[in-house]
């Protein structure tokens, strides 16, 4: 809604308009101290916005996949010949040596043609077939049509490919991509190269026939002859699609595309030759999962604490308008940076859910290990927090690997490598303790975060609640606004009686001055 003109102050001289403002300044200042608040408040909204991400990201990662044991089936595969082929290792991989020789590696059908030129020299793509120096009417029928017989994956192309002599070399290859190959004409070499899609025998290709063969310098894929195996011979320049082979074991193998799942091995054939491959159990990658969950729980729990034992800023209000003005962009970033950092400083909720995560990393759990069963915690494995006096103020909680050579703690890295030593001499007690553990806290965040009235799921912070606060802020705004307007036109209309009143009286006097002026 507009506001309304309002002109005082003419006949009277005053400033009303300032006036006007000191007597309603306290209904101004209640205005910007809801807008204020309000912001301050939004403020608080993000902040928990950002926490609760990073709680879910923890609860959706590390922390979830943690809690199965096929996560812990961690195995690795040794070649004697690693350029042989290459090998990834599931967990139901068996232990064991075992023999590889790849005999074949896929290849994709291959024919290149022969060298097309014309009378100025080599052709290009805009070469017209007619202009061909191989060029051969006879080979045209009567409207100026050839063709070009194939078979693709072992299907013979019905009808065949049919080109003109004034179409182009371009429309050619474009109309041998269209009956499902790869083609291409390379004008520095003045050749057509034909290629299937796909390696292996199925997706192989070959020109069985055609009139116009000669013309584009192509012939076909194989000859007349066959070698003493009773193979066809392929022609010059051609090169049939063929699957890859290996023997594992003593046992033949075949693949279209040089990928074979045997056994939970994966297996890449890389080049002709023979290797071994010992496939193990990967102590090494159960201690990078442990230590990429406690680098994540940490980097949570670090941020927690920080947010937690933050200086709530109480000292620093919201800024108004004015005050703005009065300072540089940088005093007011730093100023409002301090607010920021603050509001959650000392928040129940957080400090709450701290605690509950805190106490379930430092429960001791049953494991069965090889000795019978333990009760254990992550003190058994090397896996401590710093001392209260040595950790910084907001890493107190935050866990370390004893004898973790990337660690920055010098205590921490030359320490005992207990963990390392539970997973070489009893992985599955390893894999025991950490999925009780981890299934504890994410029963425990799963609590935590639960929907109700005043929240989503999956949230940790009420923020049902908040946004219904932060609409009430909206109210509260809109109402003092009103109460102020309704104040401003009160004072306004006594001032406008006031200035009508002295119109009237300046009127009065001016009509008694002309009067006894002519007297």
């Amino acid at each position: 809604m507009a506001s309304p003109i309002r002109l005082t102050g003419m006949n009277s001289g005053l400033d009303t308009e300032s006036i006007i403002k000191a007597l309603t300044s306290t209904k101004k200042e209640k205005v910007t101290k809801l807008e204020g608040e309000q912001k301050r408040y939004s403020w608080k909204q993000d902040a928990w916005k950002k926490l609760n991400k990073k709680i879910t990201d923890f609860y959706n990662g590390s922390l979830s996949s943690m809690r199965f044991s096929d996560a812990y089936s961690k195995k690795t595969t040794v070649l004697s010949d690693s350029s042989v082929a290459s090998v990834v290792t599931s967990g139901s991989a068996m232990n064991t040596t075992q023999d590889l020789s790849v005999k074949k590696l896929a290849t994709s059908a291959y024919q290149t043609g022969g060298e097309l030129t014309t009378a100025d020299g080599k052709a290009k793509g805009s070469t017209k077939i007619s202009e061909l120096g191989a060029f051969s009417a006879t080979d045209f029928d009567a409207s100026g049509n050839a063709t070009i017989e194939m078979k693709v994956g072992g299907n013979e192309l019905n009808p065949p490919i049919t080109f003109n002599k004034d179409d182009t070399i371009s429309s050619v290859v474009a109309k041998l991509k269209e009956a499902g190959v790869n083609a291409n004409f390379d004008e520095g070499q003045g050749r057509l190269y034909i290629a299937g899609k796909d390696t292996g025998s199925e997706a192989s290709f070959e020109i069985t026939g055609g009139s116009g063969l000669a013309a584009l310098g192509l012939s076909e894929s194989y000859t007349d002859q066959t070698d003493a195996q009773g193979n066809r011979i392929a022609a010059n320049g051609f090169r049939a699609g063929q699957d890859a082979e290996i023997e594992l074991n003593g046992v033949t193998y075949k693949s279209k595309d040089g990928k074979f799942d045997i056994n939970g091995l994966s297996i890449t054939a890389n080049k002709v030759g023979s290797t071994t491959l010992t496939t193990k159990n990967d102590t090494s990658g159960i201690y990078d999962m442990v230590k990429k969950f406690l680098k994540d729980y940490n980097e949570l729990i670090n941020e927690m604490s920080k947010l937690y034992n933050a200086d709530n800023a109480k000292s620093y209000k919201m800024l108004t308008e004015e005050e703005k003005e009065a300072m540089s962009e940088d005093e007011v970033k730093d100023w409002e940076e301090k607010i920021k950092d603050g509001l959650l400083s000392g928040d129940s909720t957080l400090g709450d859910a701290s605690k509950a995560m805190r106490a379930v990393m430092a429960s001791n759990f049953e494991i069965q290990t090889a000795n019978g069963t333990v009760k254990m915690n992550l003190s058994s494995f090397g896996i401590n927090t710093q001392s209260y006096f040595n950790a910084p103020k907001d890493e107190r909680n935050a866990f370390h690997i004893d004898g973790d050579k990337d660690s920055e703690i010098s205590s921490v890295k030359s320490a005992e490598d207990k963990l390392g030593q539970w997973i070489s001499s009893d992985p599955d007690a390893v894999t025991s303790f950490f999925t009780t553990l981890t299934k504890s806290l994410y029963t425990k965040l799963t609590d935590l975060m639960k929907g109700s009235q005043y929240s989503s799921s999956y949230t940790l912070y009420e923020d049902k609640l908040m946004n219904k606060q932060y609409s009430s802020y909206t109210d509260k705004i809109a109402d003092a606004n009103e109460k102020l307007t309704a104040e401003e036109d009160r004072y306004y209309k006594r001032f406008s009686k006031m200035e009508t009143a002295m119109a009237k009286l300046n009127s009065t006097q001016s009509s008694l001055g002309s009067y006894f002026g002519m007297g």
